[in-house]
């Protein structure tokens, strides 16, 4: 690919080179050989919790990657403030959700001008804002903290206590903390590892919290009570299969307390008593491989939906609280292939379900009484919906909401017998947004085996489909997560300077139902690839854009996205971003002392003990086939405490794609020294990593001085 002479390195300008140690392992038969493998660090897990002790080699180097990238940048700096500043400016500043009814109160969250983070908040219910009370503020927490992050918060089932669990650091290891919501001040009992939330028993004093193991794994269940020392915790249970991860919740009802362990397709439930909090603990089915199930409570029964009997799509079951095994599961809801059900919450009178059919989600009421069903409709020709159902069991009312790429997010309660909706808030954009200035579609490209993979799309109404605009292309496309067509205040920014924004809904997501995930995982991996190239070559074809104008964008597993097609098909990109990447795959999965090693295996493969993983995951692994060759211009962002997907993965892509590409794009990284897998903490500053995001595509397209 010829670079353009405008974003030709300066020669003042030198790229760090990360020097080459190569360590040699042999895995089936076949020699690796890993010349940044010294980029990890021996102590990462030290790392997480305190990242000062880094070595200071990789330091150093991580340190100059990021000079060279903010020396690279810099004369978008201008830019960066613009798009901070519009981006700023579509927020409402002083904004407020719609109070969620509890009881006797009424809690939500409330930004003020200038504040990075959210007040915790509530108020006599049918109370209005001058009766409110701020019971957590996170900006006096945040106070002097680098990085902030609230991972959860409870209040207790008599109001009187809040848990809150906060990591400081981005390592996702979580403190849980307890404060008196009468006095303001916070209790003796203090929690540290946790994953980052606790579940309340009746009783306002009995909670359940998931502890992490060295590895970060949350493997235990702990039962505590408030005023005892936290080494006097009950352990309830423990997961021995290190490839399950426990979590917590409980039914609508509140009546009992579920323990789930999982890995991404496999589930087993238990559940407590909430009444009786050190009482027996049930198992309802046992795990059995491909079997996934979630589970609520209706009256003497669980409600259930589950894969079982061949439902790929899910069914729902109802069986006796008494009798939870399968054997006694009585089918409520029948399979209907293509019509995958999300969710389900049960309300003491309605059955709620979210569900998605033809790449569309519906939700459907279904009344106990009698059975009746109905759904609430939407006209829109892609959209995004999720519901929430709040703190009540005895309500007629749901809570939803709904957005489109043009519709700013609607806030509705809907009331489930009378089939009425009220709109209780709808996304305000300060600086001005008008729905009729854009479009948004949703199209179809062909993947070579036939399938008709969805793309959804936004531009400015002003945007010539002629070929000349550059293309913002996203994927993600792993673990059967579907990518919303919602509305999303930062993409205006690229789509008011000429930019076409499009999601491809590429398979190893749910987006076309559970058949689409199972056709882009394991063995058939290689789809999620070829669609998302399928995707941004049929946007060529149909003449919106040209091969070579397209910027890609994927985080995470969508990180790996980005970095197999930068390999497969370089020239038909112009640039490639990718957030937290995971890019060095087989290494990873060959590391069972990695936090996520064994529960992935189910979604990639085991490559320890199966050759046939081994060399499928090898064939596609972005580290692990880096050509001599040119490459687009590439961007990879990192966190120092990730520990998803930790910082030397795209360190180490970075430092090979650097010593093997051909042409004199930019290849730059960026590491948050402060930070993990999310970014940067604060609503604000994480809008300035999104503007570097933006600015450098804007550079290499041209329209950096647009």
């Amino acid at each position: 690919m010829p670079a353009d002479p405008a974003l030709a390195q300066p020669v003042a300008l030198t790229p760090p080179r990360a020097r080459r140690k190569p360590v040699t392992a042999v895995h089936h038969g076949v020699e690796i050989v890993d010349d940044y493998a010294w980029l990890r660090a021996d102590n990462w897990q030290e790392v997480m919790r305190d990242p000062s002790v880094l070595d200071t080699e990789i330091r150093a180097y991580l340190e100059a990657e990021n000079a060279y990238t903010e020396q690279s940048l810099a004369d978008t700096a201008a830019l960066q403030e613009r798009l901070f500043a519009e981006m700023k400016g579509r927020i409402k500043e002083d904004d407020s959700s719609v109070p969620a009814p509890d009881g006797p109160w009424e809690y939500g969250t409330r930004y003020l001008t200038g504040a990075q983070y959210a007040r915790l908040t509530r108020r006599p219910r049918g109370g209005s804002d001058e009766t409110e009370t701020v019971l957590l503020d996170g900006n006096l927490e945040a106070e002097g903290k680098p990085y902030w992050q609230l991972g959860g918060a409870s209040h207790s089932p008599d109001h009187r206590t809040l848990a809150y669990a906060v990591d400081d650091k981005g390592s996702e290891y979580y403190v849980l903390r307890f404060r008196d919501l009468a006095t303001g001040k916070d209790l003796p009992d203090v929690i540290p590892d946790t994953g980052g939330g606790c579940v309340w028993a009746e009783d306002s004093k009995t909670l359940f919290y998931v502890r992490l193991d060295e590895n970060h794994r949350p493997l235990y269940v702990y039962r505590h009570i408030l005023g005892t020392p936290v080494e006097d915790d009950v352990l309830v249970y423990e997961e021995a299969d290190k490839g399950f991860y426990v979590g917590i919740g409980e039914t609508q009802s509140g009546r009992y307390i579920l323990i789930d362990a999982h890995d991404h397709q496999t589930s087993e439930v238990r559940f407590i008593a909430s009444g009786n909090p050190t009482g027996p603990m049930q198992l309802i089915s046992p795990r059995r491989f491909g079997h996934e199930y979630a589970v609520d409570h209706h009256g003497e029964d669980f409600l259930i939906l589950t894969n079982s009997g061949g439902a790929e799509d899910f069914r729902l079951v109802t069986t006796p609280i008494a009798t939870p095994q399968e054997a006694y599961w009585r089918e409520v809801l029948p399979h209907k292939p293509g019509c995958l059900i999300l969710d389900h919450t049960t309300f003491k009178n309605h059955l709620v379900r979210l569900e998605r059919e033809n790449g569309l989600p519906r939700i459907i009421i279904r009344r106990f009484s009698d059975g009746a069903e109905h759904a609430i409709a939407f006209d829109e020709e892609a959209y995004s919906l999720g519901m929430s159902a709040g703190y009540e069991y005895d309500t007629t009312l749901l809570r939803f909401t709904y957005s489109s790429m043009t519709t700013p997010t609607q806030v509705f309660d809907y009331d489930m017998e009378a089939r009425t909706r009220t709109l209780r808030k709808t996304q305000e954009v300060p600086s001005g947004h008008n729905p009729a200035d854009y479009v948004t579609r949703r199209i179809e490209a062909p993947a070579a085996d036939g399938e008709m993979i969805p793309i959804s799309v936004l531009y400015h109404k002003d945007t010539p489909l002629d070929g000349s605009a550059p293309v913002f292309l996203y994927g993600y496309g792993s673990y059967g997560i579907a990518i919303p067509a919602s509305f999303t205040i930062t993409r205006l920014s690229l789509v008011d300077r000429g930019f076409i924004f499009a999601v491809a809904h590429v398979r190893g997501g749910k987006d076309k139902g559970y058949r689409w995930y199972t056709g882009g995982k394991a063995q058939t991996k290689m789809n999620t690839f070829t669609d998302f190239v399928a995707a941004g070559e049929h946007l060529v074809k149909i003449g919106w854009t040209k091969r070579g104008r397209i910027v890609a964008n994927g985080g995470s597993a969508g990180g790996m996205l980005m970095g197999v097609v930068a390999n497969l098909a370089p020239d038909l990109f112009l640039g490639i971003i990718a957030d937290v990447p995971f890019v060095d795959v087989l290494n990873t999965m060959l590391d069972e002392t990695l936090p996520l090693t064994p529960p992935e295996w189910p979604e990639w493969g085991d490559p320890i003990r199966s050759a046939e993983a081994f060399a499928l995951i090898r064939s596609y692994s972005p580290y692990d086939n880096i050509e001599r060759k040119a490459y687009p211009h590439i961007f990879a962002y990192g966190g120092l405490t990730d520990p998803r997907v930790t910082y030397w993965e795209p360190a180490k892509w970075i430092a090979r794609l650097r010593e093997r590409n051909t042409s004199s794009n930019l290849v730059l990284l960026k590491t948050n020294m402060e930070a993990g897998h999310g970014g940067a903490s604060g609503r604000f500053e994480a809008l300035k990593e999104t503007a570097l995001d933006y600015a450098f595509a804007l550079k290499v397209a041209g329209k950096a001085g647009v």
